[in-house]
């Protein structure tokens, strides 16, 4: 009979008590027991049972379940008898950063403290013991709302030696989504404040903790050493490019094709593969979202269920803000198609502003792409490698398609008319239709606060337009920056049918006014459509068969958000 699936339920304890769906994951215990690793950093992407592994892990090692063994009857680790033995004997410290998603700084850490006290709270009945002294007992009471941030960084080395004099073994220290309060910092601006604060936490409680027997955090990304982990010298970790604990979290397709024959669903296992399927762990391949599948066991219908259970909100903004080479790369994605980027596993958010290799990084770390091919590893160079990317499934692929289409849907009726007038070669309602949209949209986007030097302002326009152009697939082949004549165009739409006049080819330029070249906007379109012609860009297009006389130029000039646009 098909077990009741619990969606959403990530505690160990309640999924076995209530004889809930479950793929057994305990060899995880015996594997990350015997690798003895002081400190281990586990990184996979959101909603891939990072929570429900930990919740094992306390009913397992926790003292606060001695005897019950029968969570763990008829599982993996429950054939060993080394481990029957093992289980309940440690004092566990379990905490969370999950819902840590403030908006301030303060805020943050008033949140961090309010988990601390949780835990603290959870044990202060070995207060009442006589092994502490009176101080000993007052710094216990200090851990309370309107503690220092002091008295926090050293609150868990503080409880560690409590419980270990109290128990008297060491603790097992497990802390999940240590890197969600990292994300919220480098989106809303106080990523530095944040950084110090936090190194100071770990570097007492995982570095100069003497209390400790072991460790494991969890999380998406590994946030890089340099900021809050550079004085842990004793960390393991563990990435999706890893190939410890390859099969630990996520399903294999051998448990996801024995759950859909135990569910009744033994037909679905090629268009679940094509929708599921894709994420590959060190060199574990099919790896299948779980998130996903035990909706589908569920529901009985496909639908992008791992995609829509987060905003996406990072993804969307570095994509959406981000250059027209990213945006033409995301296009090639989108075709299925791959990629070839370097990727560094340690993720530099303060390098997301204006490094695309970091921010094709944190997709792959985030489970939005997946390795196809690597280069092979040279030695033991700290450089990045170069990886061919694909995006990791049909779910995914839909999920940037709609996101996609709603950066537009807003305002579709006009970005249809702005393209109706650029085939056209109306030249008044594009200059209406593109002030409109600077004037009221383009501050949003503050195009210009984090370019950096290398990264021209007329890049950001230049994105913009180009995802105007999202519709046109179907009449144009559109390209970016590639050679033509003498030089590299911007924009080039080349119609895919050569007779019909209807769909001219089109040429653009963009240009920001210089202004110790150009006087005026009149100036800098004029360059523009100059440079269209000094540097032959039509020659591509041309020798693919398109008429010279059918060829629409257009410069676009720039200055703030204000807009001319000009073409003959």
């Amino acid at each position: 009979m098909a077990k009741v699936i619990s969606i959403g339920n990530q505690s160990f304890e309640s999924i076995r008590k209530d004889n809930c769906f479950y793929i057994d994951k305990t060899s995880f215990i015996k594997e990350w027991w015997e690798n003895k690793d002081n400190v281990t950093l586990i990184t996979r992407p959101r909603r891939f049972g990072k929570t429900l592994n930990m919740s094992m892990l306390e009913c397992f090692f926790s003292n606060k379940y001695k005897d019950r063994g029968d969570l763990f009857e008829g599982l993996e680790i429950w054939n060993n008898e080394k481990y029957r033995k093992l289980q309940g004997t440690y004092p566990v410290i379990f905490l969370s950063f999950a819902g840590i998603k403030q908006v301030k700084y303060n805020e943050t850490v008033i949140k961090i403290k309010d988990e601390l006290i949780r835990i603290y709270n959870e044990y202060d009945y070995i207060m009442k013991s006589g092994i502490y002294n009176t101080n000993e007992k007052m710094q216990y009471q200090s851990v309370c709302v309107g503690m220092s941030d002091t008295v926090a960084q050293e609150a868990l080395k503080n409880l560690s030696n409590y419980l270990s004099r109290y128990y008297g073994k060491k603790v097992i220290i497990l802390l999940d989504e240590y890197d969600t309060p990292m994300q919220e910092a480098y989106v809303n601006g106080y990523w530095e404040e944040l950084v110090a604060f936090t190194r100071s936490l770990f570097n007492s409680t995982f570095k100069t903790n003497p209390y400790l027997e072991r460790a494991i955090m969890t999380g998406i990304t590994r946030v890089s050493k340099e900021s809050i982990f550079s004085d842990l010298n004793n960390l393991e970790i563990v990435t999706t490019l890893s190939t410890k604990y390859e099969t630990s979290f996520g399903f294999t397709e051998k448990e996801v094709f024995n759950a859909l024959d135990e569910q009744g669903l033994p037909d679905e296992k090629e268009d679940v593969k094509k929708w599921y399927d894709g994420f590959i762990f060190g060199k574990q391949k099919d790896i299948y979202n779980p998130w996903s599948i035990i909706n589908f066991l569920d529901k009985k219908e496909y639908n992008t269920y791992w995609a829509d259970s987060s905003s996406n909100g990072l993804i969307n903004n570095l994509v959406q803000k981000g250059s027209p080479c990213i945006k033409m790369m995301m296009e090639t994605l989108l075709k299925e198609e791959t990629i070839d980027v370097p990727i560094n596993e340690q993720i530099v958010f303060s390098e997301l502003d204006y490094s695309e290799d970091a921010v094709w990084s944190l997709m792959l770390a985030s489970g939005y792409l997946k390795v196809v091919s690597a280069e092979p590893l040279v030695g033991n160079r700290r450089k990045a490698r170069k990886y061919t990317l694909a995006l990791t499934n049909l779910e995914i692929q839909f999920m940037f398609e709609d996101m996609i289409l709603r950066w537009f849907s807003p305002a579709k009726h006009e970005t249809n008319e702005f393209i109706r007038a650029l085939i056209s070669g109306d030249i008044e309602s594009m200059n209406e239709y593109m002030n409109d949209v600077a004037l009221n949209t383009f501050s949003s986007f503050d195009s210009g606060k984090h370019n950096s030097e290398r990264k021209a302002p007329e890049n950001f326009f230049h994105g913009f337009v180009l995802g105007l152009m999202v519709d046109q697939t179907e009449n144009y082949i559109i390209t970016s920056n590639r050679e033509s004549g003498y030089g590299r165009y911007d924009i080039m739409l080349e119609p895919i049918d050569k007779t019909n006049e209807k769909y001219p080819g089109i040429v653009i330029e963009f240009k920001v006014i210089n202004p110790r070249k150009e006087s005026s906007l009149e100036e800098t379109v004029a360059a523009a459509l100059k440079q269209i012609e000094d540097k032959n860009y039509d020659a591509e297009i041309i020798k693919r068969g398109v008429k010279e006389e059918n060829i629409h130029h257009y410069g676009f000039a720039f200055r703030g958000k204000e807009v001319l646009i000009d073409g003959r």
